[in-house]
């Protein structure tokens, strides 16, 4: 599994073709903090819902949750579906405030 960390992630997003962001943590943690324009589908849901971000399964994604456990469990699930372009966000949304965007509340 590739892993990037949350000041890599931040250089990726300003590229020309940044990675699409998934977020698998529960509702509640995406509507106290989230990173803009990712994706939300919960861990519990995802094998269900892999149709939503199917047709961009060529594309690189970044997946990440509040500390990089269910990312990593997520990866697996994409992975055996098709996903070849996936990384895990080191520390998940946790370091991404302690390391690059202070104003992402933590929890």
């Amino acid at each position: 599994m590739n892993i990037i960390s949350p000041r890599q992630l931040a250089e990726r997003m300003k590229s020309g073709e940044p990675p699409l962001l998934l977020d698998v943590r529960e509702p509640e943690e995406v509507a106290f903090a989230s990173l803009a324009g990712a994706h939300s589908i919960p861990l519990g849901e995802l094998s269900d819902r892999l149709e939503e971000v199917k047709a961009s399964r060529d594309r690189e994604w970044v997946v990440y949750c509040h500390h990089g456990v269910r990312s990593a469990m997520a990866i697996g699930i994409m992975a055996s579906n098709g996903f070849s372009r996936l990384a895990n966000l080191s520390g998940g949304i946790d370091r991404w405030s302690l390391e690059v965007d202070p104003s992402v509340p933590r929890y």
